[in-house]
């Protein structure tokens, strides 16, 4: 039998699913090894991670070979062995290997940076292959990387020839009925794994470590694909309408609003001030992928945020806030629209995102001019769309991708003149502010109040920045998150000698962690981010340690400002949120949850509700087994009604 099979027509088949599924081991045993302090170390736990790990990568390995199994079943004897096949069955064996290693290189940094198997930040990435093509040649050079790859695939080929296997493949003369058999047979497989099988079947245990160890970074991929978009309705745990509308509506109206109308689905109020209300500059400065355990206030030894640190500690510094996701649209999406993170795509990269009711309508009330800077290129997770679609005149780095026709906004290019440095994902720090800088000079004479939303780049790998700024060379996290301090400081300092400064209010607030993979589908303690206002008029530094979300920042800052103002935001202003009362909203793109009272709710696309006790102390997430009914329809009703009204266009501005 095994000579049948290996030594035949499908030699070269065969030959290829042994190769892929022994790579695939090794790759494992890799990410084992450099995970070693954080799986559970235990012959069962290993067991079940190299066992359902070649289950599916057999799956992964029969998929790659099931065009080429449909030419060996369809392709007569008589071509059997001629040039025609030679070249097609090497042409496909190349394409193949080329795409198996690359898939398998590619998993070596994506684990290191966001320590799980592909995901759909992947899926997100490649549809930006300047970004990325850009960022791998500044972190690991193209030439090289193409060179290793082409070396591979040529050596993979000659070993097959050297074993034989394109004799046997192009000598072997079978009959029909042999070779439907085995084509049937491998597309009975791949099938079994397209109708019966999912990639949360790996999902065994509550260490997320071991999940996606288990996993297969191909098939991971194509599933996050598939599932980028879920509807709420149909995958998570639902309330009668009525009644989630019920909750939210009570849940978000604070002492200082009423609800415009009666209508039992509308969220607008009118929120009331008691004091005279100020309208400075407002400078909203978001951190790429800035960790709380960057920073001393946090724990942090390193001094690498000296002046953060030193900023927080004149400001009103918010030191129990949580990033809603783990990625940047996540983290504009918070901010921006103050909403809880709906599952599957952000909103931020959605169609008909434009015109919804944001901060941006709330400003807009007060005669804001609007700007969003971005020192990439605002193409990039359709940012410039969104941002342009909610009122923002646009500053970012144009590499020939134009906003929207449909999108009316100004767009102004980060000129080549204004650039000291660059790479795959921006200019600079430096030079993102020094364009902030000459635009508030410039409008420093009009009497329209501003706001701008400042989103940095240096913090992200390959995490390269002006040479001679601090004292650590380009290439390392801690080097980058420095240079974001240093960058910072320098920013407000030299604001500081500007006529405007005065009357202008800071925001500095991260987008997200640097790392939010853990033991658990979401690991809370790395959702926590630093979050600060500065220079804002008659107030005093102080520590808020309320619990609270991104989604709360904006509607705090108008508290403190003194707004009266109308708003349909789920945000709350942190100042007036009593201790019963304080939450965060954290999820990732396919789990969302609520932590309340150290309470943790969760909500997973299988409809099933889970709750666990946030031992913050230890950092562990401990599982109840009688659940908090009403925390339960608190978590439903928060993501339920989001996801509704953007579903339904009831999100959109009046």
């Amino acid at each position: 039998m095994f000579k049948t099979i290996f030594h035949s027509r499908f030699s070269v088949l065969y030959m290829f699913l042994i190769l892929y599924v022994a790579l695939s081991f090794l790759l494992r045993l890799f990410f084992v090894v450099s995970a070693s302090e954080v799986i559970d170390y235990s012959f069962i736990t290993i067991f079940k991670i190299f066992g359902i790990g070649i289950y599916y990568d057999f799956g992964v390995a029969v998929f790659f070979m099931v065009v080429y199994a449909l030419y060996l079943g369809i392709v007569p004897n008589r071509i059997i062995g001629s040039w025609v096949d030679k070249i097609i069955t090497s042409v496909i064996l190349f394409i193949t290997l080329l795409v198996m290693y690359f898939s398998f290189l590619g998993e070596v940094p994506f684990w290191e940076e966001f320590s799980t198997r592909y995901n759909f930040i992947a899926v997100d990435y490649l549809i930006y292959t300047y970004e990325v093509l850009e960022n791998i040649n500044q972190s690991y050079p193209l030439p090289v990387l193409i060179t290793v790859l082409l070396l591979l695939c040529l050596g993979t080929l000659f070993l097959f020839k050297k074993l034989g296997i394109f004799k046997d493949a192009f000598t072997f003369k079978i009959s029909l009925t042999y070779r439907l058999m085995h084509m049937g047979f491998l597309i009975l497989v791949a099938s079994f794994y397209v109708f019966f099988s999912t990639n949360a079947q790996a999902e065994y245990s509550q260490n997320t470590y071991n999940n996606e160890l288990a996993k297969n970074g191909v098939y991971s991929f194509f599933a996050a694909y598939r599932s980028n978009e879920l509807d709420y309705n149909t995958f998570y745990a639902t309330l009668k309408k009525d009644r989630a509308f019920s909750i939210i509506k009570s849940e978000l109206q604070q002492v200082n609003q009423d609800y415009v109308e009666n209508d039992p689905y509308q969220l607008l109020r009118d929120t009331t001030a008691d004091t005279t209300e100020v309208k400075p500059n407002i400078i909203l400065i978001c951190l790429e992928s800035f960790s709380a355990d960057f920073m001393q206030a946090f724990g942090n030894s390193k001094n690498i945020t000296p002046n953060i640190d030193g900023l927080a500690n004149e400001s009103i510094f918010f030191t129990n806030m949580y990033a809603t996701g783990t990625r940047t649209v996540r983290g504009m999406e918070a901010i921006t629209l103050s909403v809880p993170p709906t599952p599957g795509n952000s909103i931020v990269r959605r169609p008909d995102n434009a015109k919804l009711f944001s901060i941006a309508s709330v400003l807009k009330q007060k005669n804001y001019e609007l700007n969003f800077f971005y020192g990439g290129d605002g193409y990039f997770d359709n940012m410039n769309s969104f941002f342009g679609g909610q009122g923002f005149n646009i500053y970012d780095r144009n590499r020939g991708n134009p906003l929207s026709d449909e999108i009316k906004t100004t767009r102004t290019n980060i000129e080549d003149t204004e650039v000291t440095h660059e790479n795959a994902w921006g200019v600079c720090d430096e030079d993102i502010y020094a364009k902030l800088l000459k635009t508030y000079d410039k409008n420093y004479l009009s009497n329209q109040p501003t706001f701008s939303f400042v989103m940095t780049t240096s913090n992200h790998k390959p995490y390269t920045f002006p040479e001679h700024k601090i004292d650590m060379p380009s290439g390392s996290r801690d080097a980058a998150v420095k240079y974001t301090d240093y960058a910072l400081s320098h920013f407000i300092e030299t604001a500081k000698q500007k006529p405007w400064f005065k009357n202008t209010v800071f925001v500095v607030i991260a987008d997200h962690c640097a790392k939010s993979a853990g033991k658990w589908e979401i690991t809370i303690d790395k959702h926590l981010i630093p979050a600060f206002i500065y220079n804002l008029p008659d107030s005093t530094p102080q520590k808020v340690a309320k619990l609270s979300s991104q989604i709360d920042i904006m509607p705090t800052l108008f508290g403190y400002l003194n707004w009266d103002y109308q708003t349909a935001l789920y945000g709350k202003d942190i100042s007036l949120v009593k201790k019963d009362d304080e939450r965060a909203l954290i999820g990732n793109y396919r789990t969302i949850g609520l932590l309340k009272d150290e309470t943790f709710t969760q909500l997973n696309d299988k409809k099933k509700v889970e709750q666990y006790h946030w031992d913050s102390k230890n950092k562990e997430l401990i599982e109840l087994k009688n659940k908090n009914k009403k925390l339960e329809d608190l978590t439903i009703s928060y993501y339920q009604t989001a996801s509704e009204r953007f579903t339904d266009g009831k999100m959109k501005e009046n």
